[in-house]
């Protein structure tokens, strides 16, 4: 389940499955690099960079029509003997389906397969209220949430079928294809009363990002976060914030020091990693098609995050990611870290939603500007300190359609822009005073803060301006 059809026929490869022999390649042709999609999940392989795709053959023709030659035609060595006039002997290539999917297999699926989960949703009651001595009783609903195991989704690729659509890309002269994936619910026991009655039956979406790299006090914070968002309750038609649920951050909450972007320069405060948390949050949402009320991308691209445009910054008490749970039901969210992953399971109930998702289109593609110093007397003279690293700059753009599932006509079609700045190389260097006329040290930029970290690059578009709507097949 959840396997969504894409509606774009020009650009993503969803059509029947091909068991047709393809006469693709020869020795002077490669094709250009293939761009796997599901979700937000994108990965690149080269055929190129696979010989074992291509199983050489030989084609004989006399007169332009195909024949089998005799054996004593069939030679290998330097010297090929004379052929009768009209025969030709040519060489071609064929793709190897076993050996596209075995790549595909060994590539993709160990970063996608994974087995469904098995979860018992509880509330742990205090103690005191089984005390025979006492006359407390346990009032319905009360208690804190307790999740024994993890409902994750199982998640597995057909890779045989992924090769078919593979050859038919490579056939159609397409780069595009939408990785043929499963989803199977998890084994999902809700032993509280309440929680059942108000919908909490099966999972609705999940949101993942990876945060491989960080350093320990990012993954530190990473952690402290999940774990407040953990039993979190959304009743149906609720509006959902982000920093709501968060509170407050600071030392005195668990959190330690880490680097956030503070206007043109980044700098370590309490905190530092938690827009992980809120990308992850984000994407699931995003993915299953809640209305997003507020949302804002980094002001420079962030390798935690990419794909670019899939990312959502906050900052409490200015930078929120808010959404409304537009189902009939009630969800509740777990979340999870495990090893480099995080992840937000929203449990309810399904409704008859379809949403796809389509991007990133990058463009306005610009250089990061001249490497940039300021000289401060707070250094010691000569001691240096990077204040911000060098990033391009870029636009990206995603697509979001959403049908109801219960109407009819086409869906709803949103746009999510994204304007990643271009930042330079920023230097601060110690210096015993400050030149004449060098005025006073600029001040910090007052913005409110983001989570820093190294950017990454993107892919280019050699377009300026925001790309055409895609049509839909229908």
């Amino acid at each position: 389940m959840f396997h969504r059809n894409s509606f774009f026929a020009a650009l993503i490869i969803t059509s029947a499955l091909f068991t047709v022999h393809f006469s693709l390649f020869t020795p002077q042709v490669d094709a250009a690099p293939l761009t796997y999609r599901y979700q937000h999940h994108i990965f690149t392989i080269d055929p190129a960079q696979h010989a074992e795709w291509r199983t050489p053959t030989e084609t004989w023709t006399y007169n332009g029509t195909p024949f089998e030659p005799p054996a004593e035609w069939r030679v290998d060595g330097d010297e090929v003997p004379a052929l009768p006039a009209g025969v030709r002997r040519s060489a071609t290539f064929t793709l190897n389906r076993s050996a596209i999917a075995r790549t595909i297999a060994k590539i993709i699926s160990p970063q996608m397969d994974r087995p469904a989960g098995n979860v018992t949703i509880r509330r742990e009651v205090p103690a005191q209220v089984f005390d025979l001595r006492t006359k407390n009783k346990p009032q319905a609903g009360s208690g804190k949430i307790v999740f024994d195991g993890v409902g994750l989704t199982g998640r597995s690729i057909d890779s045989d079928a992924a090769a078919d659509l593979t050859m038919t890309a490579l056939a159609q002269g397409l780069n595009e294809i939408e990785l043929p994936v499963t989803e199977t619910q998890p084994v999902i026991r809700v032993d509280d009363p309440q929680l059942r009655e108000a919908g909490i039956t099966e999972v609705v979406t999940i949101g993942e990002s990876i945060f491989a790299g960080s350093p320990v006090n990012r993954r530190h914070n990473i952690g402290v976060g999940l774990n407040r968002f953990n039993g979190t309750f959304i009743p149906a038609g609720a509006i959902f914030s982000f920093n709501a649920v968060l509170g407050k951050v600071d030392g005195s909450t668990g959190y330690r020091k880490e680097l956030v972007i503070k206007g043109d320069r980044t700098e370590p405060d309490y905190g530092g990693g938690l827009c992980q948390i809120s990308t992850t949050a984000y994407r699931g949402i995003w993915e299953y098609g809640f209305p997003i009320l507020k949302r804002k991308n980094h002001s420079y691209t962030v390798r935690y995050y990419a794909p670019a445009g899939t990312d959502a910054t906050v900052y409490p008490g200015s930078v929120d990611m808010v959404f409304q749970n537009d189902l009939p039901n009630a969800m509740l969210i777990q979340t999870h870290q495990e090893k480099d992953r995080a992840y937000f399971i929203y449990y309810g109930t399904r409704d008859a939603r379809k949403t796809e998702i389509v991007g990133p289109f990058i463009y306005d593609k610009t250089s990061a500007p001249a490497d940039k110093i300021e000289l401060t007397t707070n250094l010691p003279p000569g001691e240096k300190k990077k204040l911000n690293e060098r990033v391009p700059g870029q636009k990206s753009a995603w697509y979001r359609i959403v049908e109801s599932g219960t109407e009819a006509g086409p869906g709803k079609v949103e746009a999510v822009y994204s304007h990643y700045e271009a930042r330079p190389l920023f230097t601060a260097l110690g210096v015993a005073e400050l030149p004449p006329g060098y005025g006073p040290q600029p001040a910090e930029d007052e913005a409110p803060a983001e989570e820093a970290a190294t950017s990454s690059s993107a892919a280019q578009s050699s377009s300026s301006a925001r790309p055409v709507r895609p049509s839909r097949r229908r």
